[in-house]
């Protein structure tokens, strides 16, 4: 069997104030170099797919070539066409694991677990259990209703698929889907849940780095 990652890194940080966040220094290197360690180190990850934009496909080449199994593609212009292009480089795995590029603290673990419940459901993903309680609100900034926290999950990546069943899952449908696993759930196959990690974040912010730069800091990380 042949498992092969999809980096998606094709974003345009839009949020972040200015500049490819991806590229940021986090703890001494690129943001990006992070979670692309922890999938080139990973043994059960035989090849991966950096999916980049026009705007930063050159600044990752130079990046990707410190690591033996990545290659790096363009994208396309929503997250979907990304991985889809990231989907077409890896034709030759029987499973795919989907990352997001701005998750740098992802853990050999939770590549696991997304494998293994890949090879069990067809489909898994990382997600963590709701803790907050939930508003719904309305347009004027009111509230309409508490929403029952019960069976609620926060998804994150890594996602893992049996690489034809998601193949299938986009030929479907062409929403814009904001993780491969609604796409799985729009064609009635089943997804598993497996643990995630609240430290897995999402660097969206300025504030998201300063975060995560703190969490690497405690973990006793040094710079490469």
């Amino acid at each position: 069997m042949t498992i092969g990652g999809i980096i998606v890194a094709a974003g345009g940080s839009t949020r972040m104030g200015g500049g490819d966040k991806l590229l940021l220094p986090l703890a001494g290197r690129p943001l990006i170099s992070h979670s692309l360690a922890c999938f080139d180190a990973h043994p059960r990850i035989d090849t991966i797919a950096v999916v980049a934009s026009e705007a930063n496909a050159d600044a990752l080449r130079s990046i990707a070539a410190g690591f033996p199994k990545a290659q790096v593609v363009l994208g396309g212009k929503r997250r979907r066409d990304s991985v889809l292009c990231g989907l077409d480089a890896l034709a030759e795995c029987d499973i795919v694991v989907v990352h997001d590029a701005a998750r740098p603290l992802v853990t050999s673990g939770l590549i696991d677990a997304a494998i293994d419940g890949a090879m069990d459901a067809g489909a898994a993903l990382c997600a963590v259990p709701v803790s907050d309680t939930v508003k719904r609100g309305d347009g004027s900034g009111l509230v309409r209703t508490t929403v029952s926290r019960e069976d609620l999950w926060l998804a994150q990546t890594p996602q893992a698929f049996q690489a034809e069943l998601l193949r299938r899952a986009h030929a479907a449908h062409d929403i814009d889907a904001t993780d491969d696993a609604a796409l799985v759930e729009l064609i009635d196959a089943p997804v598993r849940l497996v643990p995630g990690n609240r430290d897995n974040v999402k660097v969206t912010t300025p504030e998201d780095l300063a975060l995560v730069e703190a969490l690497l800091q405690a973990r006793g990380y040094t710079s490469a």
